[in-house]
């Protein structure tokens, strides 16, 4: 594909994009969460058929697959969108709110499944001009529940027959960068994301005579510090971890020592090596400081989503078609690695592709205060909306093209 026909693609993702935020907010009115979006899958569904598309349907969750069949033969390249929304109560004041209590589209989901089923228009527009395939993937439960490996589980890259697909290619909308830019980076791109949750066992007591019980309360406070303290002298300054506990439960009332202490929270790390630094470091540190107090305590490890590895080549491949459609000022290809995770790293460890986040900050935002994804104050800009369409349809186009 020429420069001249890679610059075309914004002008008509741009005249299409009115109808794709009309789509997106039928989406945002109406969130839904986790593996089973009925409602969600039926609007894919729906607007896939006005393209002539087959949808094809999960049976453990509500996904949705389609092939676009170019004119010869060619390679496939999977397009990713994520569905679900977040269990949060929206305060965006916005006349297309969430009209489902304690849940919204707070990391943009809905934005994606708008701009892609708007990019499979565009490209059943195309079709005679490529050869190969496109494979679309519109996938429930990314916010936790794993729905890309249930997918793939499925047989998801067995959906174009014997074409499996040699490239994968996702976006992801974002306030954290300015409007209207593509942003990614080559090699570890997000953290992987594990989940910890430690009991500790103590003896309960009269919160006035500390030394007749076995306080868990004060155990657990050194287990916080002790795994901050952990974090920054085990494990290596350029291969980061983070650990964060963000529950503590303990107790009923202001004077009873409890009996019991529980910790919940998450682990983030780039690679395997610091993953396994980190999760045999929380065992030894947990049980120690424990013991040292006369406790006990158990510790579950839950490992969640690998790294979100983005191949060299692909990433370069995506940089230089971005910087074709956009202008090198719109494109960051060397943005610092983002401590988030992303169940696309299961797609991405069978299928060489990349991820990149779409710039959505509104220009009246000032990029310190702007509310970030999953805030239920969050608001996109939706006319970088087209420069995704625009991008999911060169990249693929570049992909088949070889």
């Amino acid at each position: 594909m020429t420069t001249p026909e890679i610059k075309s693609l914004l002008p008509a993702a741009q005249a299409l994009l009115p109808e794709v935020v009309a789509v997106r907010r039928r989406l945002h009115r109406r969130p839904e969460r986790g593996l089973v979006l009925p409602a969600t899958q039926a609007l894919v569904v729906e607007e896939l058929r006005k393209l002539g598309l087959t949808a094809q349907l999960g049976h453990e969750t509500t996904s949705v697959a389609a092939v676009i069949e170019g004119t010869g033969p060619g390679p496939t390249v999977l397009l990713r969108g994520d569905m679900d929304a977040l269990p949060l109560t929206e305060e965006t004041g916005l006349d297309f709110s969430s009209e489902v209590d304690g849940i919204m589209h707070a990391c943009g989901h809905d934005t994606h499944v708008a701009m892609l089923l708007g990019a499979a228009r565009m490209l059943v527009e195309r079709r005679a001009t490529f050869g190969g395939r496109v494979l679309l993937m519109f996938q429930p439960g990314e916010e936790g529940f794993a729905g890309a490996r249930v997918m793939l589980e499925e047989g998801l890259l067995d959906a174009a027959g014997p074409n499996r697909p040699t490239a994968a290619f996702a976006l992801h909308i974002s306030t954290e960068y300015p409007t209207s830019t593509i942003n990614l980076r080559p090699g570890a791109m997000m953290a992987c994301a594990d989940f910890v949750n430690i009991d500790i066992q103590g003896r309960g007591g009269h919160a006035s005579q500390p030394a007749k019980a076995l306080d868990p309360v004060t155990v657990a406070a050194e287990i916080v510090l002790g795994l901050q303290t952990f974090v920054t002298r085990r494990v290596e300054v350029f291969d980061p971890a983070v650990i964060t506990i963000a529950h503590i439960s303990s107790g009923t009332t202001n004077n009873i020592i409890p009996e019991t202490a529980r910790l919940e929270g998450t682990i983030r790390t780039f690679s395997e090596k610091t993953r396994t630094v980190v999760h045999e470091g929380i065992g030894r540190l947990v049980n120690g400081i424990a013991g040292a107090y006369g406790a006990t305590a158990d510790v579950e490890l839950l490992t969640l989503y690998p790294v979100t590895v983005n191949d060299p080549d692909f990433a370069a491949l995506v940089t230089a078609t971005a910087v074709e459609l956009l202008g090198k000022d719109a494109v960051d290809a060397s943005i610092e690695p983002v401590m988030g995770a992303e169940d696309f790293s299961f797609v991405l460890q069978q299928v060489p592709g990349a991820m990149a986040f779409v710039g959505a900050r509104p220009a009246d935002q000032d990029p310190a205060t702007a509310p970030a994804n999953h805030s239920n104050k969050v608001v996109f800009d939706e006319a970088a909306m087209a420069v995704g369409m625009a991008t999911y349809v060169a990249v693929a186009l570049r992909s088949l093209a070889g």
